[in-house]
């Protein structure tokens, strides 16, 4: 795809009104990048508003957590083991069940005193949500207190994982007041070092240190939060310095800020074009071949996201450096060299979706259309904002989507996204996929312990997606994250779980 101006350009043609939208967006002491002193506040511009009013038990959970102002029984280190969070210990008492000893003095931000009471209530919400948290996908848990200080949690069956499940921020643990019949409200009711004072709508929140916080107390007075959906007004917002930390700067507007100010991590999402296996041309396992030969990821890395991403080997990239090594399995490609032959195509028609919060996907559209137009599809796209479009894709609504989806988001462990994506039961399956190899293999992962047998199981779990060609992995992006000169300690997460934290600070120039 042919460019007509060089990137660094990019911002010279953007509206006046978009500039001084953005340059509005935070109060000029919290956002200054000049002389601010430690215990300023921290001005966050987020690609994406809240979809479900911040409600916990919705992927809004990741925000909060995000904000530091929500927190989970278990956290994970960066190499996805467990370890405490609001319980200081756990063991596993039976093949089903496990015992969590809760850490003592932790108030929520209303000064309620965290009880096993008000784990109990939280976790059974979302237990019973609908839909249920997709880290509780296929999982039959129950929870009772043990004392005032200590629960007990059981699982239908045997899950080795149920430590890492509960590191899930969609299973953050909140004051039982913020559970109403209108739904879950986490201001003023979260235990983290932050806590929400107000929230505006789909335009942003603000934040104030929580000085009752039970750990070491946050270094910055508080967080002013506005969601910026336009990916070169988030730029603007770096280099004006409106902003002290952007989430996700595009990759084709990298290059017109100041590279000092940018952190690129290769992160544990995979790009995707899932197949609607359930009805429409895609039913055919044969024309799904044809699309797959169609796509030719590697324009689209080299031209969309020049250069800044990874080409998909498969669903699961770089950041689970174990996935390479197992793909050179005599299993695994047993399992890719099954799949269908692809069928000669001729003006098939399909309807391809995406949506443009994420500003590289309507680019990559265009270009997954070219490709398929040239294998002989017919396509019209359909491209909205994510929370106009996502339940329509769910729905089954689209012949083939484009999703930008992280693959570890919820416990540090893949099993959770091929369980919620690509099984029968599965609460986000866009390809509609049901079919009875991939559920034994993803079950298989599932029961296997940590470790290399677990790895080697969730590999050939993958090749069984694969083998439908009920998903086209495109590719796997690195988070472009932006923070001005003097923003110390934010946190560079690659599973998006962690931003601004107590120790996120802004220092003197």
């Amino acid at each position: 795809m042919t460019r007509s101006r060089p990137r660094s350009l990019a911002l010279i043609g953007l509206p006046l009104a978009a500039l001084l939208a953005v340059s509005g967006c935070f109060s000029g002491t919290a956002a200054s990048s000049e002389g601010s002193t430690t215990g300023d506040r921290i001005a966050v511009a987020h690609m994406q508003p809240p979809r479900s009013g911040l409600s916990p038990l919705s992927d809004d959970a990741f925000k909060l957590s995000r904000w530091s102002t929500s927190e989970t029984l278990v956290t994970l280190n960066a190499a996805g083991d467990a370890e405490p969070g609001l319980a200081t210990e756990w063991k596993r008492v039976n093949p089903r069940s496990w015992h969590f000893t809760l850490r003592d003095k932790v108030t929520f931000h209303n000064g309620q005193p965290l009880t096993s009471a008000s784990v109990v209530n939280s976790l059974e919400h979302a237990i019973k949500a609908k839909p249920v948290p997709r880290i509780l996908d296929g999982v039959d848990l129950t929870v009772a207190a043990d004392g005032d200080h200590a629960v007990t949690m059981t699982t239908g069956a045997p899950d080795p994982l149920l430590p890492q499940r509960l590191s899930s921020p969609q299973l953050a643990i909140f004051d039982k007041s913020a559970y109403t019949t209108k739904g879950v409200n986490p201001v003023g009711t979260g235990t983290g070092p932050f806590k929400i004072v107000k929230v505006d709508g789909i335009t942003g929140a603000t934040l104030d240190r929580y000085d009752g916080y039970w750990g070491d107390k946050a270094k910055a007075a508080g967080i002013d939060v506005k969601y910026v959906p336009d990916g070169t007004a988030r730029a603007a917002a770096l280099r004006t310095g409106t902003a002290n930390v952007v989430e996700a700067i595009p990759a084709g507007q990298a290059a017109s800020v100041d590279q000092k100010l940018l952190t690129e991590v290769p992160m544990p999402r995979t790009n995707t074009l899932y197949l609607n296996t359930e009805k429409g041309p895609f039913k055919d396992p044969a024309v799904r071949a044809a699309a797959r030969e169609a796509i030719n990821p590697e324009a689209i890395v080299k031209s969309v996201y020049e250069g800044r991403a990874d080409v998909a080997s498969g669903l699961l990239g770089p950041a689970l450096p174990y996935a390479a090594d197992y793909r050179k399995d005599a299993d695994y490609q047993k399992l890719l060299n099954a799949r269908a032959t692809p069928k000669k195509v001729n003006g098939v028609k399909i309807t391809l979706g995406t949506f443009t919060d994420r500003a590289e996907l309507p680019e990559v559209a265009v270009m997954i259309e070219q490709q398929l137009k040239a294998a002989g599809f017919i396509v019209k796209q359909d491209v909205r904002e994510y929370q106009y479009i996502e339940a329509d894709a769910l729905a089954g609504k689209f012949d083939a989507f484009i999703l930008s989806r992280a693959t570890v988001l919820d416990s540090g462990d893949p099993v959770a996204y091929l369980a919620s994506d690509f099984t029968c039961k599965g609460g986000f399956s866009i390809s509609q996929l049901c079919a009875k190899q991939v559920d034994q293999a993803i079950d298989t992962a599932s029961q296997t312990d940590a470790g290399k047998d677990r790895q080697h199981a969730i590999m050939l779990a993958e090749a069984q997606v694969l083998g439908t060609d009920a998903a086209i992995p495109l590719l796997h992006e690195r988070v472009i994250q932006g923070e001005t000169a003097n923003v110390k300690d934010a946190a560079r997460d690659p599973r998006e779980r962690m931003l601004v934290t107590a120790d996120t600070t802004l220092t003197g120039k």
